[in-house]
């Protein structure tokens, strides 16, 4: 279960910083959103080479918020399971800025259910 401070950072600031794997040097600014009390978050590139991509392999990184670090465990989500919904949902309430709603739209589609990953504290 991951702390009160990290919930209520993630509900106020709408970039986390994440790295996937123990190797990257430096941490990557995403969204990530809160559903039932689970962290999710969806790799909007679907890029070969990316913090997703590291999770699948090795299942472990690190999610910075503010100036404290934590370490996680990712786990890739099923495009069937029923949560995408939910977490799409999430995605456009929480992103529901002028310059982010076509972002989280898009981000929301069933096309990205297959890119979206759970995380959990270590």
């Amino acid at each position: 279960m991951f702390s009160k401070d990290f919930y209520t950072y993630l509900i106020n600031n709408t970039l986390i910083e994440i790295k996937g794997g123990l190797t990257r040097p430096t941490f990557l600014k995403i969204w990530m959103v809160a559903v039932d009390n689970r962290i999710f978050a969806r790799s909007w590139n679907k890029s070969e080479n990316s913090w997703f991509t590291e999770f699948q392999k090795t299942g472990i990184g690190e999610i910075k918020f503010g100036d404290k670090v934590i370490r996680v465990k990712g786990e890739k989500i099923n495009s069937d399971d029923p949560i995408n919904k939910k977490i799409s949902q999430a995605y456009i309430e929480k992103y529901k800025q002028p310059e982010n709603l076509k972002y989280a739209k898009g981000i929301s589609k069933p096309e990205y259910f297959n890119y979206t990953m759970e995380f959990f504290d270590q």
